[in-house]
């Protein structure tokens, strides 16, 4: 089943908090995808495939092409780990038309498409891997994200009820949390998207990245909303765990901390 990497995503003042990075599907055995022929797929991917989704795609399409287009879904599953998302969706594209209803495929699709900016078409595939899922919210964060580039705020609040209700992990939840609270922002409710995201304030036991990410959407909201003392704080706790987070030296630089 693939997942998400999670990597550091810096909060925007408008638009969407679409990282360069994120929602990167991981195969279960991990692997690094090697420098190879580009036209044959990587024998780890290959297994892969075959092991999780295999049977699915031949019960869809049949023996003759199941083989090929096995073939091609771990070519693209390849490209996406080398983050090369242009040639992950020139590949998963017709894969997705003649084999529907995978969701490995469709988050693949989705993913790719997430990362090309292309967000309706990102958001349709999504939806289409959310359908077959049985419930995961894995993929959440990001479908929330397109629908907010997309000004569908109904459906954003929508998938941070079901993100809330099934508790994944505290990484999801927490970039589940900075989509919302964007969608509030975008909709020019700061203080709502302040008493959001004041739900992170905590001091954990242990910082890890997804802390730093929402203190940081918190600190600009703080700043936004006119709220100095507090966005200076959260930006020095920020910057006593690693200051060399984003661009919080720069923001502190702003509030006159030097």
């Amino acid at each position: 089943m693939p997942r998400m990497e999670h990597t550091t995503s810096e909060w925007k003042d408008e638009g969407s908090v679409r990282p360069a990075r994120r929602s990167k599907p991981r195969v279960e055995e991990q692997y690094d995808a090697p420098e190879r022929d580009e036209k044959r797929a990587s024998a780890a991917a290959l297994a892969h495939i075959e092991a999780t989704v295999g049977k699915k795609i031949n019960s869809v399409v049949g023996d003759v092409a199941a083989k090929r287009l096995t073939a091609k879904l771990a070519l693209a599953l390849d490209a996406f780990e080398r983050e090369r998302w242009q040639d992950a969706k020139r590949i998963i594209i017709p894969v997705s038309r003649d084999c529907p209803g995978i969701k490995l495929i469709h988050e693949i699709a989705g993913l790719s498409l997430y990362r090309l900016g292309q967000w309706r078409d990102a958001a349709d595939h999504l939806e289409q891997a959310r359908a077959v899922s049985g419930g995961e919210v894995l993929n959440h964060p990001v479908l929330a994200d397109c629908y907010r580039a997309l000004m569908r705020y109904d459906k954003v609040d929508e998938l941070w009820r079901e993100l809330k209700e099934a508790s994944p992990d505290p990484e999801i939840i927490a970039e589940g949390r900075i989509v919302a609270a964007g969608a509030l922002a975008d909709k020019g409710d700061v203080q709502a998207a302040v008493r959001l995201m004041q739900l992170a304030k905590q001091d954990p036991a242990k910082v890890r990245e997804h802390h730093l990410r929402e203190w940081y959407v918190l600190a600009d909201l703080y700043d936004r909303s006119g709220d100095l003392i507090n966005a200076r704080s959260i930006f020095q706790r920020i910057a006593s765990n690693d200051s060399n987070f984003s661009d919080v030296r720069d923001r502190l630089a702003t509030l006159g901390v030097a």
